[in-house]
């Protein structure tokens, strides 16, 4: 076996790789040898039939796979001498291959793009700011008033009060399509809140005025996509009776309302505020701190980049973005999407960046756990509710799910052992300047 460099320019790579007839006629050879003590045809013992016979038979199906298995050797053989990694899986074509016969030598042209070498840096030299923010009482005080909100009650209105928006009135009603009744379309004392959008379109804007004793027949029409197929698109009517006429009233701030939470008393549920809302700050402080982090590194390391890598980021850059401004195409058929300048720059910036953290990231040793994978299928799968199972079946089939799973926390984790050996100073500060950092991320 015979492998002869061809090209070698910047991180392009040639290579041609020449296994001999007589190399792939030993490890066919070596197969049969291998399988005939297994292998029983008529007229002969198990583990008795001539290698000529077996040759014969076995021969062209096993050439393929000792063509296949010279051909994966040889490249294992190249990269482990070599220190080469491709950036993406490397092209290989057979010389002559339609010309080929059997008894000529194989002649494969290997080409990639390598990896570039990644310079070491001081993670020392590396300054960062932490923001820290307390969770202020006006904080605490704001999230307890929308708990309140959330957990508000409802309360008769003086009777003969006409029902308003926010209001919910308590109805008995039935509904019918060309006078007959539908099953599903009926209920008795259903609590609906007009303005909450529950119902189909038209249907709570119709009880807005209502008193407790009106007959009010509602008159709609089904949306083209409801999803019982018998009723879309048909005109409806809802023969509804009001019974009551309810006014929201916001639960009062005390130890009742945070029982209702979980907590033992009022006390408590401010301590849970607050700890969550720190988490919060923590969460966004972090995300601040690493884009600080990522833009020393972009700064600091610097190397030739795989042309492919990069124009396969910018491509899928561009294609991404020109969905988040065409929100109503959900497919793929637009015709070719042309990065510009900035999408290529923004590229560079990525590609360098993924290379340089899963470069620290492998010298470091840095893995992610079965338990990590495990949090963050269940976390995903939360976006599923009741296709749980069948999301997590997907994700063990699938390797490319599970590589996108498993991306960002190998991403974080790298993070956290940059940022812990760089020099970081905490700075205490508002919920607003906070706010305002966040708030540039999206700017750059």
């Amino acid at each position: 076996m015979q492998v002869t460099e061809t090209l070698k320019d910047g991180l392009k790579r040639g290579y041609t790789i020449t296994v001999s007839a007589a190399e792939l006629d030993a490890k066919v050879q070596e197969k049969l040898v291998e399988a005939q003590p297994d292998i029983e045809m008529k007229g002969f013992r198990k583990g008795k039939v001539p290698m000529a016979m077996l040759k014969k038979q076995f021969g062209p199906r096993l050439l393929g796979e000792a063509m296949q298995d010279a051909i994966d050797g040889a490249m294992k053989q190249h990269f482990d001498a070599s220190g080469d990694r491709p950036a993406l899986q490397p092209e290989v074509k057979m010389v002559g291959g339609e010309t080929w016969a059997e008894g000529q030598d194989v002649v494969v042209e290997m080409t990639y793009e390598a990896l570039p070498e990644i310079p070491d840096f001081d993670a020392a030299q590396i300054t960062l700011e932490r923001l820290v923010v307390k969770a202020e009482d006006a904080a605490v005080d704001e999230a307890l008033k929308n708990l309140a909100s959330t957990a508000q009650a409802f309360e008769d209105r003086k009777k003969g009060s006409k029902s308003k928006e926010g209001d919910q009135v308590v109805i008995d009603f039935k509904g019918s399509v060309d006078g007959e009744l539908f099953e599903g379309g009926s209920a008795e004392d259903y609590p609906l809140v007009l303005g909450s959008g529950s119902f189909i379109p038209g249907f709570e804007d119709q009880l807005v005025g209502a008193k407790a004793g009106d007959e009010v027949a509602v008159k709609v029409t089904f949306p083209e996509s409801y999803g019982a197929k018998h009723l879309a698109g048909k005109d409806a009517v809802f023969a509804c009776t009001v019974k009551a006429v309810k006014a929201p009233k916001d639960a009062e701030i005390d130890d009742e309302l945070a029982k209702r939470y979980g907590a033992s008393d009022l006390a408590a549920l401010k301590g849970q505020i607050a700890e969550r809302l720190e988490a919060e700050y923590k969460g966004a402080s972090r995300a601040v701190m690493k884009r600080a982090l990522l833009d020393q590194l972009d700064a600091l390391v610097k190397f030739d980049l795989p042309p492919s890598l990069v124009e396969a980021e910018a491509a899928q850059i561009a294609h991404q973005l020109w969905h988040e401004e065409n929100p109503e195409v959900h497919d793929h058929n637009h015709g070719s999407i042309e990065p510009t300048d900035e999408h290529k720059t923004l590229a560079e910036r990525r590609v360098r960046l993924g290379l340089v953290l899963a470069e620290v990231g492998r010298k470091a040793e840095v893995t992610v756990t079965d338990a990590e994978m495990t949090q963050a299928v269940l976390a995903a799968a939360r976006q599923y509710p009741g296709q749980e199972r069948a999301f997590f079946e997907f994700v063990q089939k699938n390797a490319q799910m599970q590589q996108q799973l498993r991306a960002p926390i190998f991403e974080d984790k790298v993070v956290d052992h940059i940022v812990a050996q760089a020099k970081v100073s905490d700075k205490e500060v508002s919920k607003d300047d906070l706010q305002k950092a966040v708030e540039k991320l999206d700017e750059i």
